[in-house]
């Protein structure tokens, strides 16, 4: 039987795309081996350096129940590993967090309830329990994010030798997170076609859209709270917004969770916003056309958080040293050098590019993916695992088929 096109859609199912464009996994690539667990956690051997890829386009259920569909496993095994550890680990029972999980729907049926929809698709298709998947929504309510630092920045085409609009990170986190970690493109009916680097299961996360908007994520150290609409939703909002304005919209009508720094490419430019329960600042950075950021608070309305929260991994050691790098760098900088500054170590263990260390308590994080968004080209460039160590791999949301190669 002859491979199905790279893009064959059908509303409400998604196709793996295979590691190769031309729809064929090339013989010098490894194939993915996969040993399914009884806790559904699957363990991979060799690692395939791409991860797994899926498209979907249609009304908000046919896009949940095609990924549930499509992502069953990955979906599965990211909450038996989320409820194995709100047993052994998190200072939340399990009753507890999914009676916060149950209280989000509430929330989300007033912010945004199609995606509701898609949620209870999603949740139909990958044969887990609403509440379940709602938990995965609220997992960084329950726990407190004073483990994982990010850096992250953002650039102007004018600034960027391939005259894109650059928006990138290093994903600091757990690297037992990596087999739950997939590439989506949806198509939603009426709103922006959009990719997005995500762990299976989240309504949104990492990524950009066809109108130019795209975002990259930090933990920011700042009050937070078990109630309010769940971080994944307003992220997704987000990627659904066509300028600015319409993200600061997306974000300020939430009755937000946690505190979060998002990092931007728009329309109008680079722009970083600190986001807290009751509060939204933007940074643009004046004409330099570059924004960074870690994870505290740089805005001055913000700075006093600083002092009533543990700085996180070297916070401010890593800002330094990324803006240190784009000074020494000639302009334009280029896509080349700036995955060499995602690479950099100086100060490792917790540099810029993250390995694990001895340190008791965070010594098992690790730089699990980097990722450098051309949201204008239509693409993203991701390393699965440290980026000094793991090779830049490119996933490109192409248009979508004409309507006579639809099934």
């Amino acid at each position: 039987m002859d491979a199905l096109p790279a893009h064959l859609l059908v509303p409400g199912r998604l196709f793996k795309l295979p590691v190769a464009a031309t729809g064929k996994v090339r013989k010098d690539e490894p194939k993915e081996i996969e040993v399914v667990n009884q806790n559904r956690n699957p363990a991979r051997r060799p690692v395939s350096p791409r991860y797994p890829e899926m498209e979907v386009q249609g009304d908000p259920v046919e896009l949940g129940r095609g990924v549930g569909e499509a992502a069953r496993e990955q979906i599965g095994g990211f909450v038996d590993l989320t409820l194995e550890r709100l047993d052994r680990f998190d200072p939340v029972s399990r009753d507890a967090a999914l009676a916060i999980a149950k209280r989000s729907f509430e929330h989300v049926a007033e912010y945004a309830p199609r995606l509701l929809e898609e949620l209870r698709g999603m949740a139909e298709g990958a044969r887990v329990g609403e509440q379940e998947l709602m938990l995965l929504q609220v997992r960084n309510q329950l726990i407190p994010a004073d483990r994982e630092g990010c850096t992250s920045f953002a650039v102007s085409p004018a600034v960027c030798a391939e005259h894109h609009a650059v928006v990138a990170q290093n994903w600091d986190n757990d690297p037992a997170l990596d087999p739950f970690t997939i590439v989506i493109t949806r198509r939603p009916a009426g709103k922006p076609a959009h990719m997005s680097l995500t762990q299976a299961g989240l309504i949104g996360y990492i990524g950009f859209n066809e109108a130019g908007v795209g975002l990259c994520l930090n933990t920011l150290q700042a009050p937070s709270r078990a109630r309010g609409v769940p971080h994944y939703f307003i992220i997704r909002k987000i990627l659904e917004a066509t300028s600015l304005d319409a993200v600061i919209e997306a974000v300020q009508r939430a009755e937000r969770a946690i505190p979060a720094n998002i990092m931007l490419t728009t329309p109008e430019g680079p722009a970083d916003l600190e986001v807290t329960l009751d509060d939204i600042r933007v940074l643009r950075n004046g004409d330099s056309g570059i924004v960074t950021h870690t994870n505290h608070c740089i805005h001055p309305a913000l700075r006093c958080f600083n002092d009533q929260f543990p700085e996180l991994m070297q916070s401010h050691d890593r800002l330094r040293r990324i803006d240190e790098l784009f000074r020494s760098t000639g302009r334009p900088v280029g896509v080349p050098a700036m995955q060499e500054m995602l690479r950099d170590r100086k100060g490792a263990p917790r540099s810029i590019c993250r390995w694990p260390s001895s340190d008791a308590e965070t010594g098992h994080l690790a730089s699990v993916f980097s990722v450098l968004i051309e949201a204008d080209g239509g693409c993203m460039h991701v390393t699965r695992g440290n980026p000094c160590e793991a090779p830049y791999e490119t996933y490109r949301m192409t248009p979508p088929p004409a309507p006579n190669q639809r099934m």
